[in-house]
């Protein structure tokens, strides 16, 4: 079956779980989105009012910083794939509990089966915490792992993390939007290096 049908099998099941008490406080559900056929994730933490309102992710003003980020790097989403760690917005915006993250998490590690990124870019504490926790690295705290590539196996498949902050966290902390700034432009060189080797090969 095609990635896209494979992507959108597993969406419809997202808008329509039960499997914790999140859905009970939601009005959308909110699966990822992008290209199928992107060679990058990019995993946040999970939805926020506006996500939950529209049901596509990294909407609000925390998306519109991501945007203008993977426009520095000379992308767009409709070229990446953007999901979250937690599907469904937690109340108040609270952080996501343990067990919703996971009962959550089985329809991101599908995802990631999918699509079998080259790079993912984790984006937040929690989505570094659990995809470290897959590739058997040790953890302590985003500031000290960000801006770092590390190559692992995830799922089976070698792949390289790319740990940064959390767009939010700028809005709250506006020092923040330069280090977001200089590792997207790190993702940017890594990129324009790697498509380089593919061009001479």
């Amino acid at each position: 079956m095609p990635k896209k049908e494979t992507l959108d099998a597993v969406a419809s099941e997202v808008t329509v779980c039960t499997k914790c008490s999140l859905w009970k406080s939601r009005k959308n559900a909110v699966p990822g989105a992008g290209s199928p056929k992107s060679r990058i994730i990019f995993i946040g933490e999970a939805p926020g009012s506006s996500e939950d309102i529209k049901g596509e992710p990294f909407v609000g003003t925390a998306g519109k910083l991501l945007d203008t980020l993977l426009s520095q790097m000379e992308s767009s989403r409709d070229k990446v794939f953007i999901t979250n760690v937690v599907k469904c917005r937690p109340p108040k915006n609270r952080q996501p509990k343990p067990l919703e993250i996971e009962t959550c998490t089985p329809y991101l590690d599908r995802q990631m089966l999918i699509i079998q990124p080259e790079l993912i870019v984790t984006l937040g504490s929690h989505s570094t915490s659990y995809i470290f926790s897959k590739a058997t690295l040790p953890f302590s705290s985003i500031t000290r792992v960000r801006g770092k590539p590390y190559k692992a196996n995830i799922l089976g498949s070698q792949t390289t993390l790319f740990p940064t902050l959390h767009p939010a966290s700028a809005l709250y902390h506006p020092e923040y939007k330069e280090i977001l700034e200089h590792d997207f432009q790190q993702l940017k060189t890594r990129l324009l290096k790697n498509r380089s080797k593919v061009n001479r090969t």
